[in-house]
């Protein structure tokens, strides 16, 4: 057995060790239900923790694996779920005071198939209000505290936030968040680490609150590559409840994961983009490219024909222009109690015209091409995942948008990784981000893992 307490382990060796009768579900929900009533006042991860029936799946776990009854490899290995995904008899908000009563009427495909391998779910964890807004903040819920400085409030990243520090903090071993535009990353990247944005169809949707169906996209998000893939391999598939997914072939990331990155093509940021990023996480993400070098990855440059922020407004066009469309009545009722930071991002979607938005998505297939064009004979590119470390929250310009390297990735419907490489003078973690084609997971997961694999940023705590 490990000499590592349960919620130190990453989720792959978690559910090993209770495959094998070393470990048990209940002492493993237990031992998390303990960590969570230490830290969570202070931390806010979650919204709520169903602890007794976590207690009771545990309890129905063990006496199933004991009989020889498993129903898979993952069978009571807790997770945690973002405050978007449908539980039925469950209250989702979807991070909106108004919606603190809003009992789900259905469960998420998503949360079905973690429950049909026998996944035990410790609770809901706080998303910012409707998941519009990256800093991770939402300021009539409650903002969920970034751990890695336990003296000064941070951005989490957002929208994910709750599940970002939940799984940074040792609150479950991982959980489900959702990338629309940077979601599953911004979070990953702050604090300390890794997150999977897969290509939307990927993972169903239904069940899962929207706020742009264009561009919505859930994701794992876990302490390491090799959980992610875990974790990926459980909530992909067809789903007749939503349409994206069907006719997408199943594809498994485990038999090439540790396959190495010898001879793969892998594209720098281009010069132009690099004044972005703040010189701690340049050093950070130079470090990075030069170990992928040292592990047999080719180098080598790429000329885009449009620039990052280009793309990013588009995306938000998108977003805000479906946001504003589902969400209206709530927007436009101006004694509804919302977050004053996030009113005005999908308000925006008001003056968005037909034309305006047709003429976005005319644009994102255009763009699509000529990325497709730029990207031939490359297997991926390479990132800083944001442009800084986790600030101070009552320094931030909510006005703004940290996504700059994030939304170029949704926009095109890319997939991508982001993973801990580094951390800056203030011991706050740099996040490299791995982006790769559209249904290219598996390439995407092998390369983190390789990069994973030879460094050990990722095996860090944020102090207690």
């Amino acid at each position: 057995m490990s000499q590592l307490h349960p919620t130190q382990l990453p989720a792959h060796q978690l559910a090993a060790e209770i495959a094998a009768k070393r470990l048990s579900p209940v002492d493993v929900v237990e031992a998390f239900l303990e960590r969570i009533a230490e830290k969570e006042p202070k931390l806010h991860a979650f919204v709520e923790v169903y602890a007794d029936d976590a207690r009771l799946a545990a309890q129905s776990a063990e006496r199933a694996i004991v009989s020889g009854h498993a129903v898979g490899p993952l069978h009571g290995v807790p997770v945690a779920l973002k405050d978007l995904i449908e539980f039925e008899g469950k209250v989702t908000t979807g991070g909106c005071e108004v919606w603190r009563n809003r009992v789900s009427k259905c469960t998420a495909t998503l949360a079905r198939r973690m429950i049909a391998q026998g996944m035990i779910v410790l609770g809901k964890t706080h998303t910012v209000e409707f998941a519009m807004g990256g800093w991770g903040t939402n300021t009539r819920l409650g903002t969920p505290w970034n751990p890695w400085d336990p003296n000064r409030a941070r951005t989490p990243g957002g929208s994910s936030s709750g599940s970002g520090v939940a799984v940074a903090a040792g609150l479950a071993p991982w959980a489900i968040g959702t990338d629309t535009g940077g979601s599953v990353r911004l979070p990953a990247s702050w604090c300390g680490i890794t997150g999977l944005k897969t290509t939307a169809g990927r993972i169903s949707n239904f069940g899962v609150l929207p706020l742009s169906p264009t561009l919505d996209t859930p994701g794992p998000m876990a302490r390491t590559v090799e959980d992610a893939a875990l974790l990926y391999t459980v909530l992909q598939g067809p789903d007749p409840l939503d349409p994206r997914t069907r006719g997408l072939p199943y594809t498994d990331p485990m038999p090439q994961l540790k396959r190495g990155v010898k001879g793969l093509r892998l594209a720098r940021l281009p010069e132009s983009e690099r004044a972005f990023a703040s010189a701690e996480v340049l050093a950070a993400y130079d470090a990075s490219v030069e170990v992928l070098a040292q592990l047999g990855a080719e180098i080598v440059d790429i000329q885009l024909p449009f620039g990052f922020a280009d793309v990013a407004e588009l995306n938000l066009r998108i977003m805000a222009a479906e946001g504003y469309a589902i969400l209206h009545e709530l927007i436009d009722d101006e004694n509804a109690p919302l977050d004053p930071h996030v009113r005005p991002r999908l308000a925006a979607g008001r003056n968005i015209s037909a034309k305006d938005y047709l003429e976005a998505l005319h644009k994102r297939n255009e763009r699509k091409r000529q990325f497709a064009a730029a990207f031939d004979g490359i297997d991926a590119l390479l990132t800083p995942t944001t442009m800084t470390t986790a600030l101070p929250i009552d320094e931030v310009d909510q006005t703004k948008a940290p996504a700059h390297f994030t939304r170029f990735a949704n926009f095109l419907d890319l997939t991508g990784v982001a993973l801990p490489n580094g951390f800056d003078s203030q011991g706050l973690p740099t996040s490299l981000q791995i982006l790769c084609r559209s249904y290219d997971e598996a390439l995407a997961l092998r390369i983190a893992w390789a990069y994973q694999n030879a460094t050990d940023w990722h095996l860090r705590r944020p102090p207690e």
